[in-house]
Protein backbone atom coordinates (compact mmCIF):
# COMPACT_ATOMS: atom_id res chain seq x y z
CA UNK A 1 0.00 0.00 0.00
CA UNK A 2 2.93 2.35 0.57
CA UNK A 3 3.41 2.64 -3.21
CA UNK A 4 -0.26 3.45 -3.88
CA UNK A 5 -0.79 7.17 -4.21
CA UNK A 6 -4.53 7.88 -4.18
CA UNK A 7 -6.93 7.14 -1.35
CA UNK A 8 -10.59 7.65 -0.51
CA UNK A 9 -11.86 7.61 3.08
CA UNK A 10 -15.58 6.94 3.41
CA UNK A 11 -16.91 8.01 6.80
CA UNK A 12 -14.58 10.31 8.70
CA UNK A 13 -15.15 10.14 12.43
CA UNK A 14 -12.27 10.15 14.90
CA UNK A 15 -10.70 7.01 13.39
CA UNK A 16 -11.07 8.25 9.81
CA UNK A 17 -9.71 11.67 10.75
CA UNK A 18 -6.57 10.12 12.31
CA UNK A 19 -5.99 7.97 9.22
CA UNK A 20 -6.52 10.94 6.88
CA UNK A 21 -4.01 13.10 8.78
CA UNK A 22 -1.35 10.37 8.68
CA UNK A 23 -1.84 9.74 4.95
CA UNK A 24 -1.77 13.43 4.06
CA UNK A 25 1.32 13.80 6.23
CA UNK A 26 2.98 11.15 4.06
CA UNK A 27 2.14 13.16 0.95
CA UNK A 28 -0.76 10.96 -0.22
CA UNK A 29 -3.69 12.20 -2.31
CA UNK A 30 -6.69 11.67 -0.01
CA UNK A 31 -10.40 12.24 -0.78
CA UNK A 32 -12.78 12.21 2.22
CA UNK A 33 -16.54 11.51 1.90
CA UNK A 34 -18.87 11.98 4.89
CA UNK A 35 -22.58 12.66 5.33
CA UNK A 36 -22.13 15.14 8.21
CA UNK A 37 -22.05 18.66 6.74
CA UNK A 38 -20.46 20.34 9.78
CA UNK A 39 -17.73 17.69 9.92
CA UNK A 40 -16.99 18.17 6.22
CA UNK A 41 -16.68 21.93 6.74
CA UNK A 42 -14.27 21.37 9.66
CA UNK A 43 -12.14 19.07 7.53
CA UNK A 44 -12.03 21.62 4.73
CA UNK A 45 -10.87 24.24 7.24
CA UNK A 46 -7.86 21.94 7.82
CA UNK A 47 -7.12 22.03 4.07
CA UNK A 48 -8.34 18.44 3.57
CA UNK A 49 -10.20 17.44 0.40
CA UNK A 50 -13.59 16.63 1.97
CA UNK A 51 -17.01 16.31 0.33
CA UNK A 52 -20.47 15.71 1.71
CA UNK A 53 -22.00 12.43 0.51
CA UNK A 54 -24.02 9.46 1.73
CA UNK A 55 -21.68 6.47 1.41
CA UNK A 56 -24.69 4.17 0.96
CA UNK A 57 -25.63 5.74 -2.39
CA UNK A 58 -24.71 3.70 -5.52
CA UNK A 59 -23.15 6.71 -7.27
CA UNK A 60 -20.36 6.74 -4.66
CA UNK A 61 -18.79 3.96 -6.74
CA UNK A 62 -18.30 6.46 -9.59
CA UNK A 63 -16.87 9.13 -7.27
CA UNK A 64 -14.11 6.80 -6.01
CA UNK A 65 -13.54 4.86 -9.26
CA UNK A 66 -10.09 6.40 -9.89
CA UNK A 67 -8.84 5.87 -6.34
CA UNK A 68 -6.33 3.10 -5.65
CA UNK A 69 -7.38 2.37 -2.06
CA UNK A 70 -10.80 2.76 -0.43
CA UNK A 71 -10.86 2.97 3.38
CA UNK A 72 -14.42 2.66 4.74
CA UNK A 73 -14.50 3.72 8.39
CA UNK A 74 -18.06 4.78 9.17
CA UNK A 75 -19.40 3.78 12.60
CA UNK A 76 -22.55 2.60 10.74
CA UNK A 77 -21.45 -0.93 9.83
CA UNK A 78 -24.52 -1.59 7.66
CA UNK A 79 -23.61 1.48 5.60
CA UNK A 80 -20.07 0.10 5.26
CA UNK A 81 -21.37 -3.21 3.92
CA UNK A 82 -23.61 -1.38 1.42
CA UNK A 83 -20.71 0.79 0.24
CA UNK A 84 -18.51 -2.27 -0.38
CA UNK A 85 -21.31 -4.02 -2.28
CA UNK A 86 -21.97 -0.95 -4.46
CA UNK A 87 -18.29 -0.53 -5.35
CA UNK A 88 -17.88 -4.20 -6.26
CA UNK A 89 -21.20 -4.32 -8.17
CA UNK A 90 -19.99 -1.36 -10.26
CA UNK A 91 -16.89 -3.34 -11.23
CA UNK A 92 -14.52 -1.56 -8.87
CA UNK A 93 -11.27 -3.48 -8.27
CA UNK A 94 -9.76 -1.11 -5.76
CA UNK A 95 -8.14 -2.37 -2.56
CA UNK A 96 -10.83 -1.99 0.11
CA UNK A 97 -10.26 -1.74 3.86
CA UNK A 98 -13.51 -1.73 5.84
CA UNK A 99 -14.48 -1.24 9.47
CA UNK A 100 -16.48 -3.91 11.35
CA UNK A 101 -17.94 -3.86 14.85
CA UNK A 102 -17.86 -7.59 15.62
CA UNK A 103 -17.09 -10.97 13.96
CA UNK A 104 -20.57 -11.16 12.36
CA UNK A 105 -20.25 -7.80 10.61
CA UNK A 106 -16.69 -8.75 9.72
CA UNK A 107 -17.99 -11.83 7.88
CA UNK A 108 -20.57 -9.69 6.09
CA UNK A 109 -17.88 -7.26 4.89
CA UNK A 110 -15.66 -10.12 3.71
CA UNK A 111 -18.57 -11.62 1.76
CA UNK A 112 -19.34 -8.21 0.24
CA UNK A 113 -15.80 -8.02 -1.13
CA UNK A 114 -13.62 -6.17 1.38
CA UNK A 115 -9.93 -7.09 1.12
CA UNK A 116 -9.13 -6.26 4.75
CA UNK A 117 -11.56 -5.98 7.66
CA UNK A 118 -10.58 -4.17 10.85
CA UNK A 119 -12.37 -4.08 14.18
CA UNK A 120 -11.34 -1.00 16.20
CA UNK A 121 -12.35 -2.69 19.47
CA UNK A 122 -10.06 -5.63 18.72
CA UNK A 123 -7.26 -3.28 17.66
CA UNK A 124 -7.57 -1.33 20.91
CA UNK A 125 -7.67 -4.56 22.93
CA UNK A 126 -4.55 -5.89 21.18
CA UNK A 127 -2.78 -2.59 21.74
CA UNK A 128 -3.74 -2.65 25.42
CA UNK A 129 -2.45 -6.22 25.76
CA UNK A 130 0.85 -5.30 24.14
CA UNK A 131 1.18 -2.37 26.51
CA UNK A 132 0.43 -4.64 29.47
CA UNK A 133 2.99 -7.21 28.30
CA UNK A 134 5.60 -4.51 27.86
CA UNK A 135 4.87 -3.06 31.29
CA UNK A 136 4.93 -6.48 32.93
CA UNK A 137 8.27 -7.34 31.31
CA UNK A 138 9.75 -4.03 32.47
CA UNK A 139 8.54 -4.72 36.02
CA UNK A 140 9.85 -8.30 36.05
CA UNK A 141 13.20 -7.30 34.58
CA UNK A 142 13.66 -4.86 37.44
CA UNK A 143 12.68 -7.57 39.94
CA UNK A 144 15.25 -9.94 38.42
CA UNK A 145 17.89 -7.23 38.55
CA UNK A 146 17.10 -6.52 42.21
CA UNK A 147 17.58 -10.19 43.18
CA UNK A 148 20.88 -10.34 41.29
CA UNK A 149 22.02 -7.06 42.87
CA UNK A 150 21.39 -8.53 46.34
CA UNK A 151 24.17 -11.08 45.74
CA UNK A 152 27.11 -10.40 48.05
CA UNK A 153 29.44 -13.30 47.16
CA UNK A 154 28.59 -15.34 44.06
CA UNK A 155 25.61 -16.75 42.15
CA UNK A 156 25.11 -20.41 41.20
CA UNK A 157 23.11 -20.93 38.01
CA UNK A 158 21.89 -24.52 38.14
CA UNK A 159 20.71 -26.20 34.94
CA UNK A 160 19.10 -29.58 34.42
CA UNK A 161 20.94 -32.86 34.46
CA UNK A 162 22.85 -33.66 31.23
CA UNK A 163 21.99 -30.19 29.91
CA UNK A 164 20.92 -29.40 26.37
CA UNK A 165 21.61 -26.21 24.34
CA UNK A 166 18.53 -24.38 25.64
CA UNK A 167 19.67 -24.86 29.25
CA UNK A 168 23.28 -23.90 28.60
CA UNK A 169 22.34 -20.88 26.47
CA UNK A 170 19.82 -19.57 28.99
CA UNK A 171 22.34 -19.94 31.80
CA UNK A 172 25.00 -18.15 29.75
CA UNK A 173 22.56 -15.29 29.17
CA UNK A 174 21.75 -15.00 32.88
CA UNK A 175 25.47 -15.04 33.68
CA UNK A 176 25.94 -12.19 31.17
CA UNK A 177 23.14 -10.23 32.86
CA UNK A 178 24.78 -10.82 36.24
CA UNK A 179 28.18 -9.75 34.89
CA UNK A 180 26.64 -6.49 33.63
CA UNK A 181 25.72 -5.83 37.27
CA UNK A 182 29.19 -6.77 38.59
CA UNK A 183 28.01 -10.12 40.00
CA UNK A 184 30.09 -13.23 39.35
CA UNK A 185 28.27 -16.47 38.57
CA UNK A 186 28.98 -20.13 37.80
CA UNK A 187 26.87 -22.40 35.59
CA UNK A 188 26.53 -25.66 37.54
CA UNK A 189 25.38 -28.93 35.99
CA UNK A 190 24.99 -32.59 36.94
CA UNK A 191 25.49 -35.69 34.83
CA UNK A 192 27.29 -35.45 31.51
CA UNK A 193 27.06 -33.34 28.38
CA UNK A 194 26.44 -36.42 26.30
CA UNK A 195 25.16 -35.54 22.85
CA UNK A 196 27.92 -34.80 20.35
CA UNK A 197 26.17 -31.64 19.12
CA UNK A 198 25.85 -30.43 22.71
CA UNK A 199 29.54 -30.98 23.40
CA UNK A 200 30.45 -29.18 20.17
CA UNK A 201 28.08 -26.36 21.15
CA UNK A 202 29.76 -25.84 24.53
CA UNK A 203 33.32 -26.22 23.25
CA UNK A 204 33.02 -24.08 20.13
CA UNK A 205 31.36 -21.22 22.00
CA UNK A 206 33.76 -21.46 24.93
CA UNK A 207 31.00 -21.59 27.55
CA UNK A 208 32.50 -22.41 30.94
CA UNK A 209 30.51 -24.93 32.98
CA UNK A 210 31.18 -26.28 36.46
CA UNK A 211 30.37 -29.85 37.47
CA UNK A 212 28.15 -30.12 40.55
CA UNK A 213 30.81 -32.34 42.11
CA UNK A 214 33.25 -29.42 41.94
CA UNK A 215 30.83 -26.78 43.22
CA UNK A 216 30.69 -25.85 46.90
CA UNK A 217 27.27 -24.60 48.02
CA UNK A 218 28.95 -22.43 50.63
CA UNK A 219 30.45 -20.28 47.86
CA UNK A 220 27.04 -19.02 46.72
CA UNK A 221 24.49 -16.80 48.38
CA UNK A 222 22.21 -16.62 45.33
CA UNK A 223 20.93 -19.71 43.50
CA UNK A 224 19.07 -19.71 40.19
CA UNK A 225 17.32 -22.69 38.57
CA UNK A 226 17.34 -22.07 34.81
CA UNK A 227 15.57 -24.46 32.41
CA UNK A 228 15.79 -26.94 35.26
CA UNK A 229 12.45 -28.78 35.15
CA UNK A 230 12.97 -30.83 31.98
CA UNK A 231 15.74 -32.84 33.62
CA UNK A 232 13.45 -33.92 36.42
CA UNK A 233 12.47 -31.22 38.90
CA UNK A 234 13.91 -32.56 42.13
CA UNK A 235 13.58 -30.63 45.36
CA UNK A 236 16.70 -28.56 46.00
CA UNK A 237 18.62 -29.10 49.25
CA UNK A 238 19.07 -25.38 49.75
CA UNK A 239 17.03 -22.23 49.17
CA UNK A 240 16.45 -21.04 45.61
CA UNK A 241 16.24 -17.36 44.71
CA UNK A 242 15.49 -17.34 40.95
CA UNK A 243 13.54 -19.69 38.66
CA UNK A 244 13.23 -19.13 34.91
CA UNK A 245 11.79 -21.94 32.78
CA UNK A 246 9.37 -22.84 30.01
CA UNK A 247 8.21 -25.99 31.84
CA UNK A 248 6.20 -26.11 35.04
CA UNK A 249 8.04 -27.42 38.10
CA UNK A 250 6.71 -30.42 40.02
CA UNK A 251 7.95 -29.05 43.34
CA UNK A 252 6.95 -25.81 45.00
CA UNK A 253 9.81 -23.39 45.59
CA UNK A 254 9.73 -20.36 47.87
CA UNK A 255 11.67 -17.96 45.66
CA UNK A 256 12.18 -14.22 45.32
CA UNK A 257 11.78 -14.27 41.53
CA UNK A 258 9.88 -16.71 39.27
CA UNK A 259 9.19 -16.55 35.55
CA UNK A 260 7.73 -19.79 34.18
CA UNK A 261 6.11 -19.57 30.74
CA UNK A 262 4.78 -22.89 29.34
CA UNK A 263 3.33 -20.92 26.41
CA UNK A 264 6.85 -20.39 25.02
CA UNK A 265 8.97 -23.06 23.34
CA UNK A 266 12.31 -22.27 24.94
CA UNK A 267 13.86 -20.69 28.02
CA UNK A 268 16.33 -19.02 25.65
CA UNK A 269 13.42 -16.92 24.35
CA UNK A 270 12.64 -15.71 27.88
CA UNK A 271 16.24 -14.74 28.62
CA UNK A 272 16.51 -12.95 25.26
CA UNK A 273 13.56 -10.78 26.27
CA UNK A 274 15.31 -9.85 29.52
CA UNK A 275 18.51 -8.94 27.68
CA UNK A 276 16.46 -6.63 25.45
CA UNK A 277 14.47 -5.13 28.32
CA UNK A 278 17.63 -4.44 30.34
CA UNK A 279 19.08 -2.71 27.26
CA UNK A 280 22.09 -5.03 27.01
CA UNK A 281 23.87 -5.93 23.79
CA UNK A 282 24.65 -9.66 23.82
CA UNK A 283 28.20 -10.60 22.90
CA UNK A 284 28.64 -12.95 19.95
CA UNK A 285 29.00 -16.08 22.07
CA UNK A 286 25.81 -15.47 24.09
CA UNK A 287 23.80 -14.42 21.02
CA UNK A 288 24.94 -17.52 19.11
CA UNK A 289 24.12 -19.75 22.07
CA UNK A 290 20.64 -18.26 22.51
CA UNK A 291 19.83 -18.48 18.81
CA UNK A 292 20.92 -22.11 18.71
CA UNK A 293 18.98 -22.82 21.92
CA UNK A 294 15.77 -21.53 20.32
CA UNK A 295 16.41 -23.39 17.07
CA UNK A 296 17.24 -26.65 18.85
CA UNK A 297 14.19 -26.49 21.11
CA UNK A 298 11.81 -25.75 18.21
CA UNK A 299 13.48 -28.19 15.78
CA UNK A 300 14.55 -25.25 13.63
CA UNK A 301 11.15 -23.54 14.03
CA UNK A 302 9.18 -26.64 12.96
CA UNK A 303 7.84 -27.60 16.43
CA UNK A 304 5.58 -25.53 18.71
CA UNK A 305 7.09 -22.24 17.55
CA UNK A 306 5.50 -19.06 18.91
CA UNK A 307 5.71 -15.46 17.62
CA UNK A 308 7.86 -14.65 20.66
CA UNK A 309 10.38 -17.34 19.67
CA UNK A 310 10.57 -15.92 16.15
CA UNK A 311 10.99 -12.31 17.26
CA UNK A 312 13.68 -13.34 19.76
CA UNK A 313 15.52 -15.25 17.02
CA UNK A 314 15.23 -12.28 14.65
CA UNK A 315 16.74 -9.99 17.30
CA UNK A 316 19.66 -12.39 17.94
CA UNK A 317 20.40 -13.15 14.30
CA UNK A 318 22.65 -10.11 13.53
CA UNK A 319 24.76 -10.72 16.67
CA UNK A 320 25.33 -14.46 16.11
CA UNK A 321 28.35 -16.26 14.63
CA UNK A 322 26.77 -18.26 11.80
CA UNK A 323 29.96 -20.10 10.87
CA UNK A 324 30.07 -21.51 14.40
CA UNK A 325 26.39 -22.44 14.17
CA UNK A 326 27.14 -24.44 11.02
CA UNK A 327 29.91 -26.32 12.84
CA UNK A 328 27.64 -27.07 15.81
CA UNK A 329 24.80 -28.32 13.63
CA UNK A 330 26.97 -30.60 11.48
CA UNK A 331 29.20 -32.62 13.82
CA UNK A 332 30.88 -35.65 12.29
CA UNK A 333 29.25 -39.04 12.96
CA UNK A 334 31.63 -41.57 14.52
CA UNK A 335 32.04 -45.13 13.28
CA UNK A 336 30.41 -46.42 16.46
CA UNK A 337 27.40 -44.15 15.98
CA UNK A 338 26.94 -45.57 12.48
CA UNK A 339 27.17 -49.12 13.90
CA UNK A 340 24.65 -48.33 16.65
CA UNK A 341 22.27 -46.72 14.15
CA UNK A 342 22.54 -49.74 11.86
CA UNK A 343 21.86 -52.11 14.77
CA UNK A 344 18.88 -50.02 15.91
CA UNK A 345 17.41 -49.99 12.40
CA UNK A 346 17.90 -53.75 12.08
CA UNK A 347 16.29 -54.57 15.47
CA UNK A 348 13.42 -52.10 15.38
CA UNK A 349 9.95 -53.22 16.38
CA UNK A 350 7.03 -51.03 15.36
CA UNK A 351 3.55 -51.06 16.89
CA UNK A 352 1.31 -48.46 15.27
CA UNK A 353 3.36 -45.26 15.20
CA UNK A 354 5.61 -46.31 18.10
CA UNK A 355 9.07 -47.74 17.46
CA UNK A 356 11.27 -49.53 20.01
CA UNK A 357 14.71 -50.92 19.27
CA UNK A 358 17.58 -52.69 21.02
CA UNK A 359 21.00 -51.39 19.94
CA UNK A 360 22.92 -54.08 21.81
CA UNK A 361 26.16 -53.25 23.66
CA UNK A 362 27.61 -49.75 23.29
CA UNK A 363 30.47 -47.61 24.55
CA UNK A 364 29.33 -44.17 23.37
CA UNK A 365 25.99 -43.33 25.00
CA UNK A 366 25.65 -40.32 22.73
CA UNK A 367 25.10 -42.72 19.84
CA UNK A 368 21.72 -43.68 21.34
CA UNK A 369 20.46 -40.09 21.13
CA UNK A 370 21.42 -39.81 17.50
CA UNK A 371 19.88 -43.21 16.71
CA UNK A 372 16.59 -42.28 18.42
CA UNK A 373 16.44 -39.01 16.47
CA UNK A 374 17.16 -40.71 13.14
CA UNK A 375 14.54 -43.40 13.76
CA UNK A 376 11.96 -40.72 14.60
CA UNK A 377 12.34 -39.51 11.01
CA UNK A 378 11.14 -42.84 9.58
CA UNK A 379 7.81 -42.65 7.77
CA UNK A 380 4.83 -43.21 10.05
CA UNK A 381 6.86 -43.07 13.28
CA UNK A 382 5.86 -40.50 15.92
CA UNK A 383 7.69 -42.00 18.90
CA UNK A 384 11.05 -43.77 19.05
CA UNK A 385 12.86 -45.41 21.95
CA UNK A 386 16.30 -46.97 21.65
CA UNK A 387 18.04 -48.85 24.46
CA UNK A 388 21.41 -50.50 24.93
CA UNK A 389 23.76 -51.94 27.56
CA UNK A 390 26.96 -50.21 28.60
CA UNK A 391 28.96 -51.88 31.38
CA UNK A 392 26.35 -52.64 34.09
CA UNK A 393 23.71 -50.07 33.06
CA UNK A 394 20.81 -50.14 30.60
CA UNK A 395 20.47 -46.79 28.86
CA UNK A 396 17.15 -45.82 27.25
CA UNK A 397 16.72 -42.73 25.05
CA UNK A 398 13.31 -41.76 23.67
CA UNK A 399 11.98 -39.09 21.32
CA UNK A 400 8.43 -38.12 20.39
CA UNK A 401 6.73 -35.67 18.04
CA UNK A 402 3.22 -36.74 19.10
CA UNK A 403 1.69 -33.68 20.80
CA UNK A 404 -0.71 -35.95 22.73
CA UNK A 405 2.16 -37.82 24.36
CA UNK A 406 4.58 -36.79 27.10
CA UNK A 407 7.52 -39.13 26.56
CA UNK A 408 9.11 -38.08 29.86
CA UNK A 409 6.02 -39.28 31.75
CA UNK A 410 5.97 -42.46 29.64
CA UNK A 411 9.48 -43.35 30.81
CA UNK A 412 8.58 -42.44 34.37
CA UNK A 413 5.59 -44.77 34.22
CA UNK A 414 7.72 -47.59 32.88
CA UNK A 415 10.95 -47.23 34.87
CA UNK A 416 10.64 -44.61 37.63
CA UNK A 417 11.03 -47.21 40.42
CA UNK A 418 14.03 -48.79 38.70
CA UNK A 419 16.16 -45.94 37.42
CA UNK A 420 16.68 -42.21 37.14
CA UNK A 421 14.48 -40.54 34.49
CA UNK A 422 15.37 -37.16 32.99
CA UNK A 423 13.55 -35.32 30.23
CA UNK A 424 10.31 -33.73 29.16
CA UNK A 425 7.44 -34.12 26.70
CA UNK A 426 9.48 -34.59 23.52
CA UNK A 427 12.69 -36.26 24.68
CA UNK A 428 13.75 -38.22 27.74
CA UNK A 429 16.33 -40.69 29.03
CA UNK A 430 16.58 -43.26 31.81
CA UNK A 431 19.47 -45.21 33.31
CA UNK A 432 18.57 -48.60 34.83
CA UNK A 433 20.98 -50.80 36.80
CA UNK A 434 21.30 -54.02 34.81
CA UNK A 435 20.89 -56.21 37.86
CA UNK A 436 17.29 -55.07 38.38
CA UNK A 437 16.26 -56.93 35.23
CA UNK A 438 18.67 -59.85 35.13
CA UNK A 439 20.58 -60.29 38.38
CA UNK A 440 23.53 -61.27 36.18
CA UNK A 441 26.83 -59.45 35.86
CA UNK A 442 28.15 -58.69 32.39
CA UNK A 443 30.73 -61.14 31.13
CA UNK A 444 32.05 -62.40 27.80
CA UNK A 445 30.31 -65.71 28.30
CA UNK A 446 26.80 -64.37 28.92
CA UNK A 447 26.47 -61.33 26.64
CA UNK A 448 23.84 -62.91 24.39
CA UNK A 449 21.78 -64.10 27.38
CA UNK A 450 21.87 -60.61 28.90
CA UNK A 451 20.90 -59.03 25.61
CA UNK A 452 17.93 -61.35 25.17
CA UNK A 453 16.67 -60.86 28.74
CA UNK A 454 17.04 -57.09 28.48
CA UNK A 455 15.40 -56.97 25.06
CA UNK A 456 12.30 -58.82 26.21
CA UNK A 457 11.87 -56.92 29.48
CA UNK A 458 12.58 -53.38 28.29
CA UNK A 459 10.64 -53.71 25.03
CA UNK A 460 7.57 -55.06 26.85
CA UNK A 461 7.65 -52.29 29.48
CA UNK A 462 8.08 -49.56 26.86
CA UNK A 463 5.17 -50.71 24.71
CA UNK A 464 2.96 -51.19 27.78
CA UNK A 465 3.77 -47.65 28.94
CA UNK A 466 2.95 -46.40 25.43
CA UNK A 467 -0.42 -48.12 25.64
CA UNK A 468 0.19 -50.91 23.12
CA UNK A 469 1.05 -54.56 23.46
CA UNK A 470 4.37 -55.89 22.25
CA UNK A 471 3.82 -58.84 20.00
CA UNK A 472 5.10 -59.88 16.65
CA UNK A 473 5.30 -56.25 15.60
CA UNK A 474 6.71 -55.41 12.21
CA UNK A 475 10.10 -53.83 11.71
CA UNK A 476 8.53 -51.04 9.70
CA UNK A 477 9.14 -52.56 6.26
Amino acid sequence: MASMSTYAILGCGSVGHAVAEDLVGEGKDVLILDSDESRVEALRDQDLDARQADIREPDIADVVRERDVIVILSSDVDANVTAVENIRDAGGEQFIVARASDPVSGDALNEAGADVVINPSAVIANSALRALESGELEYMAQQLADVIDATTTRMAIRIHRSPDPDSVASAAALRAIAASRDVEADIVYEGEIGHKENRAFVNLLGIELLSAAEADDEDYDTVALIDHAKGGDRAEKRDVDIIVDHYEHDHDHDVAFTDIRPNLSSTSTILTKYIQELDLTPDQSVATALLYGIRAETLDFKRDTTPADLTAAAYLYPFADHDTLDQVESPSMSAETLDVLAEAIRNREVEGSHLVSNAGFIQDQDALSQAAQHLLNLEGVTTSAVFAISEDVIYVTARSKDIRLDIGKVLEGAFDEMGEVAGHSTEATVEIPLGIFTGIEVGDDNRETLLQLTDEAVTKKLFEALGVESGDGSNGN
